[in-house]
């Protein structure tokens, strides 16, 4: 987890918890980590804060899949209604039961409500069971066991007395101690100032992140307090402990003693490596020179880029690398006459030409090359971008230019609307090729941004302002070009008045969610509903059928002849019995609610009431029999 993930992290949770117990906000912070270095572990995800991210079930499912390395079975992965949250969480705590563990004093509920401390009690019972309960030494329980490889791992540093999971860390001895006695190539724990408690924490927890893979579940402020939280320091050590646990005392003392010999046996073979080093390094810089004194630009940005790519490479990593080979080579000289000189060896003296002079002559002319090299790719560049700019601008002013004078037909478009189609077609056909040098634009942007070029005083368009007002003058023209059909269209509707037209045109163009002067089924669902027409899922799939005619949308002529059809208020029969039908909700009866739901006047009601048959379950009339005898 980066840093930068972890300050925000921090930042959540005090903004979270301003006025709850300090543990509470240390507990979630340290169990949260806890839970991300799971997630993360298999690409999922990390949490914000327990009680809004567990909420819903999931990510607490994912986490027992995790911990508990076995499938949970279906779940809601999308939930949104709280019956659904409820359902998961009911999952991951039914898990739990089967697994052995005990839950007290927490449900369902708790979770999906956000009841942080629960929460953070069943994290802790979920710590225990999954990453501590397998600490044990010698009968003792998981928290004794752990606490009993702490002082053994710490018994011979005498600033070190651990006795707990909470005061004995606040001074970070007891952390660099761990380090040091696992992986001393990490720390130097003689050198450290003892008094110094929070930059000895800081060390600590920064080495066992970067360089122990320890995910790092507090903040110093967590364990530089009087009584740092038990809970949240025993959860940190366990991941110490899991992380360290292959390494033992034999192992470390076996690196101890070939270091040692290394030393002792390497005097005379670091003459033979400095010689070999020295060398080859004042070969390797004779030659990066001859290379870019010889070096040729073919004029092509593609190979200015690739040199100046070439020359940033040198720079980043072959120079950077150089600096520490001549840095790693004068130290060696150094520490070859300190060895001699400690054993009352004779001196070494390098032979001529591979000395530190002979190295720090060639290393200037290295870096007065180095300068020439840079101002020419640089001035190279510099032309070569100009050149962009200027090749950007005249085809982004081009595409302005055919915008602007499609926009202005448009606007200015009369007559007879047979005549208005034609014209807004033939702006449509005008605007077409203006695709391909939007195109050709946006490779000239890739250009210019390859090359960093981010101003541009001979345009003031950029690709994205052209993309945008280019789609907006495609969809003015599409819209146009819809407009005056359904104008061609509803010129042909004599049998509706101008309020109903305008009403199921507007409707329909608002459900034309696509633009495309059609509707699908869904739209063409909500487009009714919203007139007033309601169907069931069956019935509306037919209506749809129906109306489109073979096509795979409903277009606006259909549209309008349905509505015609619809509106037409015959009162047939079957319209009737339908409409009985849809005051009974689809039931073979009809009740008094129902009536009343309806909004039918009361006397109406009295009178179905009196002269409508019961039907058989006594439930209410029975309106199909009632049809049945009066239409029949």
């Amino acid at each position: 987890m980066s840093e930068n993930h972890h300050n925000s992290l921090t930042r959540l949770v005090m903004t979270a918890f301003p006025a709850t117990p300090a543990w509470v906000a240390t507990q979630h912070k340290a169990f949260l980590r806890w839970t991300n270095s799971h997630l993360e572990s298999r690409g999922i995800a990390p949490v914000q804060s327990l009680d809004r991210d567990f909420s819903d079930g999931v990510r607490l499912i994912q986490l027992l899949e995790i911990v508990g390395n076995e499938s949970l079975g279906r779940y809601a992965t999308r939930p949104k209604l709280r019956v659904q949250k409820a359902e998961n969480v009911i999952v991951a705590l039914e898990y739990i039961k089967r697994r052995g563990i005990q839950l007290h004093n927490i449900g369902a509920e708790d979770i999906v409500d956000g009841n942080v401390k629960l929460i953070l009690g069943l994290l802790w019972t979920l710590i225990l069971n999954f990453s501590i309960s397998e600490i044990n030494a010698e009968g003792y329980t998981a928290k004794e066991g752990l606490l009993l490889w702490c002082q053994r791992k710490t018994a011979l540093y005498d600033d070190v007395e651990i006795t707990d999971f909470s005061t004995s860390w606040n001074n970070g001895l007891a952390f660099c101690a761990l380090l040091d006695r696992h992986r001393p190539d990490l720390i130097d724990y003689d050198a450290l100032d003892k008094s110094d408690e929070k930059g000895n924490i800081e060390l600590a927890l920064k080495l066992a992140s970067e360089d122990v893979g320890i995910p790092q579940l507090l903040d110093v402020e967590d364990v530089l307090v009087a009584k740092p939280d038990e809970r949240s320091i025993m959860t940190y050590v366990a991941h110490w402990f899991h992380a360290f646990s292959a390494l033992d005392k034999i192992e470390t003392a076996g690196r101890r003693v070939e270091k040692f010999v290394e030393v002792m046996s390497s005097s005379y073979d670091l003459q033979h490596s400095y010689e070999t080093r020295i060398e080859q390094f004042l070969e390797n810089i004779v030659r990066q020179i001859k290379s870019w004194n010889t070096a040729v630009f073919t004029g092509t940005y593609l190979d200015a880029r690739k040199q100046y790519q070439e020359f940033y490479r040198y720079k980043s990593e072959l120079k950077r690398s150089w600096i520490a080979e001549k840095t790693d080579i004068t130290s060696m000289l150094g520490n070859i006459k300190t060895k001699l000189a400690t054993y009352g060896l004779k001196d070494y003296e390098p032979p001529n030409g591979l000395t530190l002079a002979d190295l720090d002559v060639v290393w200037k002319k290295l870096i007065q090359a180095e300068a020439v090299r840079s101002k020419k790719i640089n001035e190279t560049i510099r032309d070569i971008k100009e050149n962009l700019r200027k090749k950007f601008a005249e085809t982004a002013n081009t595409i302005a230019e055919k915008i602007d004078s499609a926009s202005i037909q448009l606007v200015q478009l009369d007559g007879e609307l047979e005549d208005q189609q034609s014209q807004t077609k033939n702006i449509e056909h005008q605007l077409a090729p203006v695709k391909d040098l939007l195109e050709e634009l946006r490779k000239l942007t890739k250009d210019l941004e390859e090359a960093k070029v981010e101003e541009n005083d001979y345009t003031v368009y950029s690709y994205d302002e052209l993309q945008y007002e280019l789609k907006l003058a495609q969809e003015a023209i599409a819209k146009k070009l819809s407009f005056i059909e359904n104008q061609i269209v509803a010129r042909s509707m004599t049998n509706l008045t101008p309020i109903q037209l305008e009403e199921f045109e507007s409707v329909f163009r608002y459900f034309d969610k696509r633009q495309q002067n059609s509707l699908e089924e869904v739209e063409f669902a909500a487009a009714l509903a919203s007139l007033g027409l309601v169907y069931s899922e069956e019935d509306m799939h037919e209506v749809f059928d129906a109306v489109r005619g073979g096509e795979l949308t409903v277009s606006f002529e259909p549209f309008i002849r349905y509505m015609v059809e619809v509106t037409e208020d015959q009162n047939t029969a079957e319209q009737v019995l339908q409409s009985f039908m849809e005051v009974a909700e689809g039931k073979p009866y009809l009740t008094e609610f129902d009536l009343r739901n309806s909004l039918i006047p009361d006397p109406m009601i009295e009178q179905l009431e009196e002269i409508m048959p019961k039907d058989e379950t006594g439930q209410g009339l029975d309106y199909i029999k009632f049809m049945e005898k009066l239409c029949i």
